[in-house]
This record gives structure tokens, sequence and C-alpha cells, in this order.
């Protein structure tokens, strides 16, 4: 089978992936790949690595002309497990129900599951993420699985035969969690799974019944299964509230499959051709281990084409986190970075790497690095691994992602953000004097918005503060050689800001001091009295040894408040 491109395309994890979805669906056949999630908490960025590894492969495959469908399935059916802090104690109450039975909190969506949906899909809009949404809790009550269903039941003691030999193994450590959270989120992944496998408890036979009735009375799965009859598929149960009720499967609706199960049911129901998993999930032992057997010898498909990822570490989160659990999500993460550049941490790299997001200092590093590698883009003759990544998150198969029309450094925004106070207009207009012209505010975004955000969530003493007045003691204490290049500087500084006029200016008054040409390279001697230099400047304007780059910043200030401030 040809790959999408033309011969000598480089080939990456995505490239692959693509080309086994194929395989596994048939030549000329639609493609089907799959994402999962449940909406039991914020979607977190080390859970926006399920999402984006699937919709790449199916980005790959849309553009190679090829029918796919990215089917993302909300476990919205899922049980209510705790009641997490911040949301106040009665909700311990929903315990057990249905998370889309759980009332929000917040009084902001009509459910708990609603909640924490609702902004990831605008997030994933905007990451120019195109996926077909369905909700178990739907597919459920409204019968789609309901033969599938009676299979698994039938077959719940061949079922169990292949639960209990792997819960007899070992399983191989996951990849190490990038953060504490993530390993936090992993042991409440695996108890979750593993209470999960307990299944409905009963009776002889009936231990580890396959299916969960939610209780016809209080609406939770505390029920023990008291008897089931294969020819009527009634279903006898009792609860924790009291509640003894009968459902027969073949016509009512009022429960799901275990978690081990539902998933080998899915694959089977919706053909599923690729499905990638977390790490947890993709050891020995593990729910797609077990799920491959169910899926071929319970429901009669060849297992989905796979791989497993690692996790996703956050570092300078400072005021990046505005969901509740205390983690930032895509929406937080796109407050200030680009949406090509979010997707381009992801795809970048081999799934199975774990990573960190970094919010701090590290952003402007990364706008850096992003902005290099599409220079480099833009010669077809260094196409490689790296400008494929570049081309896959700056772009769909629909087309290229919003990017600003005046692409101006994100280190020049940030730092003219900090020190005009976040005003769209005056950035806009210093902007404009560094070099950079534009017709208005709005050639600048996305990327002004992003830096403006970014800079306000850095912490106070991160920040740069322009003196309101002069420091009328620095002033009268300056050495020989400070009043020189004060006197020197401000002699030449211009009205008009010019950033390279001003730039030539900075370097070169110490040269000039020293009785050199302001191109002349600087001696060791010169390069001294820069360092005393720029160090002064930065004391007599912000009050610290260091700052922003200072022509930049001097250009921002404007040469009538460096002057006052200077002392002249």
């Amino acid at each position: 089978m040809a790959r999408g491109g033309q011969q000598g395309d480089p080939i990456d994890w995505v490239t692959r992936a693509a080309d086994d979805a194929v395989r596994h669906a048939g030549e000329g056949k639609p493609v089907t790949v799959s994402s999962g999630a449940s909406p039991s908490g914020p979607v977190h960025l080390g859970n926006l690595r399920e999402f984006l590894t699937t919709h790449f492969v199916a980005d790959e495959l849309r553009r190679r002309g090829i029918e796919v469908t990215h089917l993302h399935v909300w476990d919205d059916y899922d049980r209510f497990r705790k009641v997490p802090a911040g949301v106040p104690a009665e909700w311990v109450e929903h315990i057990g129900r249905p998370l889309t039975a759980v009332p929000d909190p917040w009084e902001c969506h009509g459910s708990w599951s609603d909640h924490f949906k609702e902004p990831l899909q605008r997030a994933l809009a905007d990451l120019g993420v195109e996926m077909t949404e369905i909700s178990q809790t739907e597919l459920y009550r409204s019968g789609t699985y309901r033969e599938k269903v009676l299979v698994a039941v039938r077959e719940r003691h061949r079922i169990e035969e292949v639960l209990a030999r792997h819960r007899t193994r070992k399983p191989v450590a996951a990849a190490e969690p990038a953060t504490e959270i993530d390993a936090q989120e992993a042991a409440a992944l695996a108890d979750s799974v593993a209470a999960d496998d307990e299944a409905a408890s009963g009776p002889g036979d009936l231990a580890r019944f396959p299916y969960k009735p939610y209780c016809r009375g209080c609406g939770r799965d505390t029920v023990t299964v008291t008897s089931y009859d294969d020819e009527t598929t009634d279903l006898a149960y009792t609860c924790e509230c009291g509640t003894t009720a009968v459902t027969n499967l073949a016509t009512e609706d009022e429960g799901k499959l275990v978690w081990k199960v539902d998933w080998p049911m899915r694959w089977a129901h919706y053909h599923v051709d690729f499905e990638a998993a977390g790490a947890d999930h993709a050891t020995p032992g593990s729910s797609f281990t077990v799920g491959h057997e169910l899926v071929e010898s319970i429901f009669a498909m060849p297992r989905p084409a796979w791989f497993g990822y690692g996790f996703v570490g956050f570092a300078g989160i400072q005021k990046m986190s505005s969901s509740a659990g205390g983690v930032p999500t895509a929406a937080d993460a796109l407050q200030v970075l680009e949406a090509p550049i979010l997707r381009w941490l992801y795809v970048r790299r081999s799934p199975k790497q774990v990573f960190t997001v970094d919010f701090g200092a590290e952003v402007v590093r990364l706008y850096d690095e992003w902005d290099a590698l599409g220079r480099k883009a833009a010669d077809p003759a260094k196409r490689d691994l790296a400008v494929l990544a570049h081309e896959r998150a700056s772009a769909v198969a629909a087309g290229p992602l919003p990017a600003s029309p005046v692409a101006v450094p994100f280190r020049t925004l940030s730092s003219v953000a900090d020190v005009t106070a976040g005003s769209a207009e005056l950035i806009s207009r210093v902007v404009g004097d560094l070099g950079y012209p534009h017709d208005s505010v709005d050639d600048l975004q996305p990327r002004l918005g992003r830096a403006m955000a970014w800079t306000a969530s850095l912490p106070a003493d991160q920040r740069t503060t322009v003196r309101d007045t002069p420091d009328t003691e620095r002033l009268a204490s300056l050495s020989e050689d400070e009043e020189l290049w004060l006197r020197i500087f401000l002699d030449r500084l211009p009205d008009s800001m010019d950033l390279d006029e001003v730039t030539a200016i900075v370097y070169g008054t110490p040269k000039v001091a020293r009785g050199l040409g302001v191109d002349d390279p600087p001696t060791d001697q010169v390069k001294a009295d820069q360092k005393q230099f720029f160090g002064l400047l930065y004391h007599l304007l912000v009050a610290k040894e260091r700052g922003p780059r200072l022509p930049t910043l001097i250009v921002a200030l404007g040469a009538e408040k460096v002057r006052t401030l200077l002392g002249a």
C-alpha cells in the first residue's frame, strides 16, 4: 500500500498510524479512528493527548483523500465516583449515578458531564479538531447497544475466564508520570478500572456479572444481582437503597457493560480501525490487553491498530489554571499559546515520549523556536520531519489555522505589553515604531492577545513596573563614568523612536565614552562598561537589575518619559 505524499517524503508516527488504520479497514474502505474520555472532571492537557493523537491520524487520512470518521466517545454514562475538593459535601448523594444525571454544582450547565464537556468542545474547535461525538448515555438508553449487551451477558463465563487470567498477571510498570498531578490521575484511573472490573456483585456464577444496572429507585449503581434468566433475559437485583427490581435486557435499557467489556464492544459496534491509549491502559493485563482478546473472541472483530502514549505534565502554571481541579486545560493553554503551537507540542514528539508544557519563561523560547521553524518550512528544499510536524500543526486538511497577518516576535509583544500595562492600542503604536508596520490591532491577532494574557499571568516579581518619578537619590550619586554615559545617551536620543537607531545608541554609548565610534567593535573594557551602563538604565527606568530588552523598553516608554526618568 502506498503512503500519502510523494516518494521520499518524511515519514513520522502519524504516517505509520494512518497506514495501520487503512490496513485494518481494508484498501478502499472508509476508516474509523476513535478516541474516548470520561467528562468526570477537567479535561486537562494530559487528557488532550487522547484527542489530538487520534485527530492527527484522521487528518492525515483526509489529506490522502480517504473517507475517515474521527469518532469521539464521551463516557458520560460512567458513575460519579467521588466528590472533589471545592464541591459541596451534599453532592455525596450523587455518588453512583451516571455523570449525566449529576447536577452541575456551579449551575452553569445542565449536568456535571456537560460542565466539563463544553469548554473542551470549544477549545477543540479552535484547534481544528473535527470529530463525530457520541454520548454513551444516549446510546445505552436508546437501546443502540442492546444486542451486543445480550452477547456479552450470554458469553459472561468466557469473558470472566479472560478477565481472571489477566488479573493474575503482574502488569509491567507504565511510563513514569511527568508530574505528581499525572501520577495522582493515573492512580485514580487505576482505581476506577479496578472498581469497574468488580461489576455488579452477586452470588455464585453471578459474581462479576458484566452488566451493571442503574437502580430504578435511586438511580445509583449500588446493586447486587440476585438472579439472571438466560431464556427470558430477566435480571433481578437489590440495591443498597432498599429497592428490589427486575429489568429485562432484551426490552429495557437501564444499565451498561463494565468498562473492560464496554470498550471492545464499542470497537466492534463501530468497526474501529485505530485507537490509541494512555500508558496506564496499554500495559500487559490492562484494559487494552483484555479488550483486544475480548473484541476478537466475543465480538468477532480484529483488534484495532493502536499504540500507547505517554503522560503530559505541566509547569509554570501560575494563573493559568482556571478550571476546577487546579490543572490547566486546553482552553487555559489557548490563552497564551496559538492553536498551531499547542498542536505542535503534541505532534512533534513520538507518542510514547513524556513531556511537560511549561507556561513560565519557556513560552517565549517556544514561540522563538516555532517562528524559526516557520522560516525553515518556507524552503521546500529543507522539508524534513521537523517541517512535517510544522505542516501538521499549522494546518488541517481543510486549510490553515488562523495566524497573525503581521508576525511580530512573541518576546517583543510580551515585552511591550509588560511596560505598557497591556493597552492594545499603545502596544500597536509601539510595535509600529519597532519596525512592524500594520493597519490595525487586528493585524497583530491572535498573537497579541496571547502575549497580553501571558504577561498578565506572570507573578508580580516577574513583571516590569516603570518608575513614576526619577530616582533622585541615585541620580545624585552618579560616578563620573555614569554621568558621562547618561549625557552621551541623552544627547543622542531622538524624539522619534526607531528601534535600530535606539539599539545603536544603547550599545554605542560606552564606545563613544571610550573614544570609539558607534559602529566600532567593542573592546573588553567597553563590554564591561556596557554591562554597568545597562544595569544603570534598568535601575533608573524600572528599578530592577534587568528587564525587557533595553531598546524595546526605551521605544515603548518614549523619549519624553525616558528623559524624565534619567534626570534630563
